[in-house]
């Protein structure tokens, strides 16, 4: 977090580590167009290879950008790696849905790991802010942070949840034009919303990063 402000409390610790997973706007759009475009070729082809190529194109485009402006290219690569790995999918198989298939098994995977976190009360949001303190797990000594962080990661969940539920039925259906189209939808704009209704959330408290024994004891 070079170059931020050193947070001091809880909310602007998960606000920093939020900004920095998705990326800013530029992070957003590198992970809107490949899907745009896949969209576009398909629905003008319906030919798979010209679509994934398509997705493909914009993505090193994007990544080339960026190491043109000497960004970092994490995000940019991170989508690459998963359009190669639908494309292997798709090509093993033949059939154009599965190029949706490793989107909606890692949503599923994801789902079932931050679902397990709030059962267990160890919330996968709370590891944000144990990243910047000197003991990880120093957060879950307060029942407000728990409590915090246990509310943004059903947040979250709820987002890969959703997923899931849409897209499942559709590969299952075959529509691979309709796989395109909720992937888009449910992509960065479901990003977005889930960041607008986080920032409210966060907004709304100001919980310091010690627990409350440390900060009498301060």
């Amino acid at each position: 977090m070079s170059g931020q402000p050193v947070p001091t409390t809880v909310e602007e610790v998960v606000r920093q580590r939020l900004s920095l997973a998705v990326g800013g706007w530029r992070g957003l759009l590198d992970s809107a167009l490949p899907g745009v475009a896949f969209l576009v070729a398909w629905t003008t082809t319906q030919d798979l290879w010209t679509a994934v190529g398509a997705s493909v194109a914009v993505m090193l485009v994007a990544v080339a950008v960026r190491v043109v402006r000497r960004e970092t290219v994490q995000h940019a690569l991170g989508g690459l790696f998963v359009l190669v790995v639908a494309a292997l999918v798709a090509s093993r198989t033949g059939r154009a849905g599965d190029v949706f298939l490793p989107g909606i098994l890692l949503n599923a995977a994801l789902a079932v790991v931050f679902a397990v976190s709030m059962v267990t009360r160890w919330p996968v949001v709370g590891f944000l802010v144990g990243a910047v303190v000197e003991e990880p797990t120093r957060w879950r000594r307060d029942p407000g942070v728990v409590a915090l962080c246990q509310k943004l990661t059903a947040l979250l969940l709820a987002g890969y949840v959703l997923r899931v539920a849409v897209q499942l039925p559709l590969y299952l259906a075959d529509d691979v034009t309709g796989l395109a189209v909720a992937k888009l939808l449910l992509g960065w704009p479901l990003l977005v919303l889930g960041l607008v209704v986080a920032s409210v959330v966060l907004l709304r408290g100001r919980t310091p990063l010690a627990p409350p024994a440390e900060r009498v004891a301060g």
